[in-house]
């Protein structure tokens, strides 16, 4: 087991360029399953998510190689298995949205439910009642989704809520069923809409990605193909609230601002500079930060897995930010911790009042999931002393090399054995 050894007040200064993005390229690699031919990805994240679920497509008869840091061949010219295991599935939650290509390619899949989570309920009746939509039979056993369909056919299908995995679930089991699909209340984040270029650069025919009706003419049988993963917002957005709450002044080369706006809004309105230039996105702090009130939402509102990093910044602004959680039940978890470093959130139902500016002090703190430790090493980057974070292998599931491109910035970060 391995921590994360911070000492704070080092201002972030310096270029960094993203990895790209995990959520993204999680179920693009997913959709391998849906052609004989290889599927090439480019700017694919050497993450621990990444790797299992290399683990899970080699399972199901997959031919899965790095060709080199960040490429990834993916050549499905034969599925072997129907299943994917608990062991995989409850690791990466991920993993489920293997049901709809393993449908939709071989007639049946064999999933095991996710199970629990951290941070809240994530329940996958969404992603069942769009593919049951699609003509499939599907009995729950054992622990187990079964889904049977000797040939999908297009229907139309609302989500109740748009959901990202039961939308990209569905979006891959409808590309070769028979007729026209049609996905309302669908979700719009980039990560959907990298799915579906790729989809389309394998031969599907889909329109109204990004938006909230997605259409889908199926047709007979997909290609392989080459595709670049975008970069990942998620850790731009974390990379601009770590230049903020130093006082730093970063350059970003890749952010993809297009994809940032509800996250550059507010920190302008906390007084935090936000620029594009030519070398990417410059991220800048001279004065003190202000309080703000933000709400998460689906996208294109403000991410909620980008609100333990801006609960942390706006532990250094000069009075009360409120934030509201709408998304996840269980997302403030971290708070806990700030408050062990000195923080004061004052915690009410799905709502944090964030009153600073507090004077944070290095402590032992803990990584209760992925974005909860990255918004724990933000405030160990502007505390006093020495922090140190454990269970930092939640850390690894979504940040590449964090610790390496934190250094280059002049943070002062390191990696060590817990005893």
């Amino acid at each position: 087991m391995e921590k994360m050894i911070i000492h704070g007040g080092a201002p972030l200064r310096g270029t960094v360029t993203l990895s790209g993005s995990k959520n993204a390229a999680l179920p693009i690699m997913m959709a391998s399953l849906l052609t004989s031919e290889p599927l090439v990805l480019s700017n694919v994240p050497r993450l621990r998510d990444v790797k299992t679920a290399m683990d899970l497509l080699t399972q199901l008869g997959v031919a899965a190689r790095w060709i080199d840091d960040h490429r990834v061949e993916l050549h499905a010219a034969k599925v072997t298995s129907h299943e994917a295991s608990y062991e995989l599935v409850k690791t990466m939650r991920a993993s489920f949205v293997v049901l709809g290509p393993l449908l939709a390619r071989t007639g049946r899949a064999r999933v095991s439910t996710p199970g629990g989570c951290a941070i809240g309920a994530r329940p996958v009746n969404l992603h069942i009642a769009g593919i049951r939509a699609l003509g499939s039979k599907i009995q729950f056993r054992h622990g187990y989704v079964e889904a049977h369909a000797e040939k999908l056919t297009g229907g139309r299908i609302w989500l109740d809520s748009p959901s990202v995995g039961a939308t990209e679930n569905i979006l891959m089991a409808a590309v070769t069923a028979r007729g026209r699909t049609v996905i309302e209340n669908a979700a719009r984040e980039p990560e959907v809409q990298d799915l579906a270029r790729v989809l389309v650069a394998m031969g599907a025919k889909i329109s109204g990605a990004g938006t909230h009706v997605i259409e889908i003419e199926g047709v007979e049988r997909l290609h392989g193909a080459e595709h670049e993963v975008i970069p990942d917002r998620i850790e731009a957005g974390s990379m601009m609230a770590a230049a903020a709450i130093t006082g730093g002044d970063v350059t970003i080369t890749n952010a993809p601002i297009e994809h940032l706006e509800a996250v550059a809004t507010k920190l302008r309105e906390a007084g935090v500079t936000v620029e594009a230039n030519g070398k990417g996105v410059r991220i800048a702090r001279n004065n003190g930060l202000k309080p703000v009130e933000l709400r998460t939402l689906p996208y294109p509102g403000f991410p909620t897995d980008l609100q333990a990093q801006m609960m942390a910044m706006l532990t250094q602004a000069d009075g009360s930010s409120v934030i509201t959680e709408t998304i996840f039940e269980n997302r403030f978890m971290h708070a806990q911790e700030l408050a062990r470093m000195g923080a004061d959130i004052l915690m009410k139902g799905p709502t944090a009042v964030v009153r600073g500016p507090s004077k944070l002090s290095g402590a032992p703190v803990m990584a209760t999931d992925l974005r909860a430790s990255m918004g724990l090493i933000i405030a160990g980057l502007a505390a006093e002393h020495t922090t140190e974070l454990s269970r930092i292998y939640h850390l690894d599931r979504g940040y590449e090399a964090l610790d390496a491109k934190l250094s280059s910035l002049g943070a002062r970060i390191e990696r060590a054995q817990e005893q």
